[in-house]
């Protein structure tokens, strides 16, 4: 065998073990994110993964998807509680209570006199 020959066996190898690690990682992507996410369904997203790539692909950018979906959140729920400033929001709400309350008094009031 000529020194061509090896490099060609070489390159061959690479090709083999480089589309052999692309395999496993895009088969393990989804599932690490969505346990990272804490989401519920990480075992289910795990599987999906890996039969969506046997399975030609097809499905596997679904599984992406659903592995970054937050089934906990709702479609007008965009922050999480307990990130952020969650006192700040509670001191707005007992202060608008104040002015509602406020309000309805003066209401009653102007509504007895007349």
């Amino acid at each position: 065998m000529s020194a061509l020959d090896f490099f060609t066996l070489f390159v061959l190898l690479v090709i083999v073990v480089t589309t052999l690690f692309v395999f496993v990682f895009l088969g393990l992507w989804p599932g690490k994110i969505a346990q990272q996410r804490n989401h519920p369904q990480a075992e289910a997203i795990t599987i999906g993964s890996w039969l969506g790539l046997i399975a030609g692909g097809v499905l596997w950018p679904l599984v992406l998807i659903w592995a970054y979906y937050n089934p906990k959140a709702s479609m007008f729920q965009t922050r999480v509680v307990g990130e952020g400033n969650d006192l700040e929001l509670v001191e707005k709400l007992q202060a608008l209570e104040q002015r509602i309350a406020e309000l309805e008094q003066q209401q009653s009031n102007a509504g007895g006199a007349a």
